[in-house]
């Protein structure tokens, strides 16, 4: 180390000298010694220099000719490895620089422009940095105007440095919209590219910036027609990615509707044509991810993607090709996609998922290409977490098909990695596999066996007791589709595993998707007369608490619904229905909804009372006597005049 950084001492030493035209001449032969030179970088940063440099940048008394070349250097040394972007920021290069823009010399604004530009583009650079004084934005604003590079270098900082709701909305209220559309107009490529980057990460997922952009225009034309013409087959490839990338926000938003032709017969193609495999790896990639978006939600969009340039056959070369067919003679450029072609299969992954999301007839297809099954067991079991979870969303998507569940489900045994997956896997991930664990725990599906012997009541239990609301509806769905039409033992499992306690926890969470799902749950329990008299005889009494506990509680008309059905099926039960016979508190509730105004109700509380009347059972009679003596026959005969078919029949 001391013999390389002698030879550049004297660089650094030229910095101090008291001539001002010597300590000039020093900083310009150093911007030659450092250009393309990151061994001398990294020597100039160690020896130093970033300090001096950034003192003299800020000196009042620095000839502006001198300050702009210190930011050259700066920018310079800025190029090279992320560990000398973190000494230039550990020395507070971006204040320094921030402060240089109010300088009126313009070539000295952009020399500071193009240096921040290079340090917020480093991954090591939190992009807060640039939000923490008020009027930077504002200002960064009011110098678009001033040339093409500001332009260029401002939008760059923009789009890197606009992460999530917060940023968007900080630019959005400083004018962001307006103040950069006309530049997608700019004679220079460089500003309309930058601008159009801008667009496309101010408008993703947002809403407000989608529907503002849909009615602004530039010269007479609007801007999604602008968007359109730069997704045109002639333009770079970059544009007509970006521009597709801002038509599937302002779609997604709902500012563009998605049989609008722009979609249908411009940015959908333009998307599919992005997943070829002579594009290269990062076009295609995004390409896919961008067209999952797009067709997430969409089941037309989803069966025109895929009848479009046979994608689905397309996409199986993102796992056999990770280098496009250009590249094969590049050696760096093989190397490079070899390393990144964990990305192709997450796009894929991704792609299949949105593909597969509604239509059984793409399902199929999807399946039927080459290895599909192999591929996404393989995928669940990679280090990469995104690819697992595009895998396990990919799964998802296909385990929503009874066809499939029955078939190529069973035959590749995809429930083992599935297993193994929700064992000590992140949250995202954990909610996409257990949701993908209720459907192959559906009754026809014929997964649901081996799922059982591996220990799944235990690892479902645990995630209903999970902070996350995902998980806890999940884990009570999966119970509750297990208990579907299950043998005694396998309830006698789940109600062991859930303990009376976590059950009351899920009755009274604040959540009405769970506690719809653990009513469901109890209802699938107590079916088929023999276990409803084996669980009222061991859980009776907390489950009446329960019962009684929802009917008195707030809550809308499905849950209490629900709960009376729960009610009827306990009344069909041999010894159970003496659990109802004996509470007079819930038979004064049956009564009360008897009478309800609401229909569904009053059909419920009805089925609790033709279960414990049946005269072939024993003790019908003392049963009728003591509802006759309730009251009950009279509301019957008040029901029998109804309006509603439904109630004068029953």
């Amino acid at each position: 180390l001391q013999e390389v950084t002698a030879s550049s001492r004297h660089y650094v030493d030229r910095l101090f000298d008291l001539d001002p035209q010597k300590v000039l001449q020093g900083v310009i032969d150093m911007k030659n010694a450092v250009i393309g030179n990151n061994k001398q970088k990294a020597n100039l940063i160690v020896l130093g220099a970033v300090p001096r440099l950034l003192y003299l940048l800020q000196q009042e008394t620095s000839s502006t000719e001198l300050r702009t070349e210190c930011a050259v250097v700066l920018g310079s040394l800025a190029m090279g490895t992320e560990n000398n972007v973190k000494s230039l920021l550990d020395c507070h290069i971006i204040p320094a620089l921030l402060q240089g823009l109010l300088s009126p010399d313009l070539k000295f604004i952009e020399a500071c422009l193009r240096c921040l530009r290079t340090i917020f583009i480093s991954p090591v650079t939190p992009e807060d940095l640039l939000y923490t004084d008020a009027t930077v934005i504002s200002h960064l604003m009011a110098l678009l105007s001033r040339s093409r590079y500001t332009q260029e270098y401002i939008c760059q900082i923009f789009s890197h440095c606009c992460k999530g709701p917060d940023h968007q909305t900080i630019l959005f209220n400083h004018g962001a919209v307006q103040n950069i559309a006309h530049l997608l107009v700019s004679t220079s490529y460089k500003v309309r590219m930058q601008a159009l980057k801008c667009f496309s990460v101010l408008a993703f997922e947002n809403p407000q910036v989608s529907m503002t952009l849909v009615n602004v225009s530039v010269d007479g034309e609007l801007l999604p027609q602008i968007f359109v013409k730069m997704l045109q087959r002639d333009k770079p490839i970059e544009m007509q990615l970006t521009s597709a990338k801002c038509l599937t926000s302002m779609c997604r938003a709902g500012a563009i509707r998605t049989d609008d032709p722009c979609i249908v017969l411009k940015t959908l193609p333009c998307l599919v044509r992005m997943c070829s495999k002579d594009r290269l790896l990062e076009e295609r990639v995004e390409g896919a991810e961008t067209l999952a978006y797009l067709i997430e939600t969409d089941v037309e969009l989803q069966r025109m993607a895929s009848i479009t340039d046979h994608l689905i056959v397309m996409l199986a070369d993102y796992f056999k090709y990770p280098s496009s067919v250009s590249a094969i003679t590049d050696i760096k450029r093989l190397d490079h996609d070899l390393k990144h072609a964990h990305e192709l299969r997450q796009a894929a992954f991704k792609l299949y998922a949105s593909l597969g999301a509604n239509d059984e007839d793409i399902r199929k297809k999807i399946i039927e290409t080459e290895n599909m099954m192999d591929r996404i067991v393989n995928g669940l079991s990679e280090s990469s977490i995104k690819v697992r979870l595009a895998a396990v969303r990919c799964l998802h998507s296909l385990s929503r098909s009874v066809q499939q569940l029955r078939t190529s489900f069973q035959d590749h045994a995809v429930w083992k990695p599935l297993m193994k997956v929700l064992q000590n896997a992140p949250n995202e991930i954990l909610v996409v596999a257990s949701s993908t664990l209720c459907n192959l725990l559906l009754e026809f599906s014929p997964s649901k066996e081996p799922i059982l012997e591996s220990g799944a009541i235990e690892l479902l239990c645990s995630l209903t007791q999970s902070e996350n609301l995902a998980l806890r509806v999940n884990g009570i769905w999966a119970l509750m589709n297990m208990a579907f039409q299950a043998e005694q033992k396998i309830k006698s499992d789940i109600l062991r595993g859930l303990s009376t306690e976590q059950l009351f926890q899920l009755l009274s969470d604040s959540d009405v998707n769970v506690l719809m799902k653990t009513l469901g749950l109890l209802r699938n329990l107590l079916s088929t007369r023999p276990h409803i008299d084996h669980i009222m005889s061991t859980h009776g009494k907390q489950i009446m608490q329960a019962v009684t506990l929802i009917l008195e509680g707030e809550h809308n008309i499905e849950v209490k619904e629900q709960t009376l059905c729960i009610l009827a099926n306990i009344a069909d039960g041999t010894t159970a229905k003496e659990l109802i016979m004996t509470n007079d508190d819930i038979l004064q509730k049956i009564k009360y909804y008897m009478s309800h105004s609401n229909a569904k109700l009053q059909l419920a509380a009805m089925f609790c009372i033709s279960n414990l009347i049946w005269n072939e059972e024993e003790g019908s009679q003392e049963r009728q006597d003591k509802l006759r003596d309730m009251g009950i026959v009279d509301i019957l005969h008040k029901l029998s005049q109804s309006s509603d078919p439904n109630l004068c029949d029953k």
